[in-house]
């Protein structure tokens, strides 16, 4: 199946590595146009090299920390001179981990600043734009954690269900409008994230992070781990 998205503005955040430069380089694959957003310019400098290797057309850039409201208000002033998106994908990097008695209020708030603030203050900023076109596409990356809770990781568990009702909600609203709404919970996927948890699983138990990877794969049916560009074509899909 091919999908043809030439036309479309495409904003992807957390796109400079991880499942959000994977998707970014699908969508761009499939003739999206990008404005890729991250907190780190070198990343993102880096990332937009490489998507404009793979697909002959260099993506819109923005450097902004979606976690503190003076960077999302950038981002806003710099996607608007940009132009209104048609598609708009939220990949948010995961809070620390931790069990509960670790944490404390701090880790909370910081853990709501940093999963549900951004997407819904994007999303409030960018929807009349997308609502004006008649036709849009918001897409939430989550946690397959929203299902099952991940041994660890607390606060991950417990906000992220947040995003859901927030997928569940906004669709309603706006279906009328030729905007759909959907939330993509990854189980295992290769990342740098994941690489890090794997690193830190496996100071506590003495063994290799290796041996923590290989853990993961095994409870995995296809016996691998996902790839972030996998998530992609979902989302090129959705």
């Amino acid at each position: 199946m091919k999908i043809n998205l030439r036309g479309k503005l495409a904003l992807v955040t957390g796109s400079s590595k991880g499942i959000g430069f994977g998707v970014a380089k699908v969508l761009s694959g499939c003739g999206a146009d990008l404005i890729l957003l991250s907190r780190n310019p070198i990343n993102l400098k880096k990332a937009c090299r490489m998507i404009e290797e793979a697909a002959g057309r260099s993506p819109h850039m923005i450097a902004a920390d979606l976690c503190y409201e003076e960077g999302r208000k950038l981002a806003i002033e710099k996607i608007r001179e940009i132009g209104d998106p048609d598609i708009l994908f939220f990949s948010i990097g995961g809070p620390p981990p931790g069990r509960f008695e670790e944490l404390d209020m701090e880790d909370w708030k910081r853990a709501v600043e940093l999963l549900l603030h951004p997407p819904v203050f994007l999303t409030l900023a960018l929807l009349p734009g997308v609502k004006k076109k008649e036709w849009g596409r918001i897409t939430y990356l989550t946690s397959v954690a929203i299902k099952e809770p991940i041994e660890g990781l607390t606060l991950s568990n417990v906000v992220r269900i947040s995003t859901a009702g927030l997928v569940r909600d906004l669709a309603r609203d706006v279906a009328p409008h030729g905007i759909t709404v959907n939330g993509i919970m990854p189980g295992m996927i290769d990342t740098e994230r994941l690489r890090e948890l794997a690193e830190e699983r496996a100071t506590a138990r003495g063994i290799s992070a290796e041996k923590v990877l290989e853990g993961f794969a095994s409870e995995i049916t296809t016996g691998r781990l996902g790839g972030p560009e996998e998530i992609g074509y979902l989302a090129a899909y959705l």
